[in-house]
């Protein structure tokens, strides 16, 4: 299979949390499955610490933080509260630098809230035959360019 270079650092990044060797703590729970029947999304956590009830999504180098990457962490609060898990804290993590960025709760935050919500409908509307405009900037940087068919960048 091909990976570009970000995909291989990527993953790299991710190695610790994707074998469950970040902690042996209990209370950390690495790479759990995870669904929302409301939102009709799942996938996998980095971590989750039942103890401080926080959410961390680990990405390689943070320089902007992306609506996408805070919606990240909005679907994985609302398939983690559907669960059975209390959320009081979100957190990206930029593994290259060692920061750490606090990001809103989804009820703390209803103008994110509703966008989320009209993407996950948009996404569930979609129909592969409509037309979809490029996003030049988005495209040259996707990890998937390299493979992509309609790819106009």
């Amino acid at each position: 299979m091909y990976q570009t270079t970000y995909q291989t650092e990527g993953k790299n990044a991710h190695k610790s949390i994707d074998t469950k060797t970040y902690t042996t703590s209990k209370k950390v729970l690495q790479t759990i499955e995870i669904y929302s029947q409301k939102y009709g999304i799942g996938g996998k956590i980095d971590t989750y610490d039942k103890a401080k009830k926080l959410i961390v999504e680990r990405k390689k180098k943070i320089k902007t933080i992306y609506d996408g990457y805070i919606y990240q962490l909005y679907a994985h609060y609302h398939c983690l509260v559907e669960m059975g898990y209390e959320v009081e804290n979100m957190r990206l993590y930029s593994y290259d630098d060692n920061k750490s960025y606090n990001i809103s709760l989804p009820t703390q935050d209803t103008k994110r809230q509703y966008d989320f919500e009209k993407l996950i409908s948009r996404i569930h509307d979609y129909k592969l035959q409509d037309h979809f405009a490029v996003n030049a900037n988005k495209c040259n940087m996707c990890i998937y360019n390299p493979l992509c068919d309609v790819s106009t960048c």
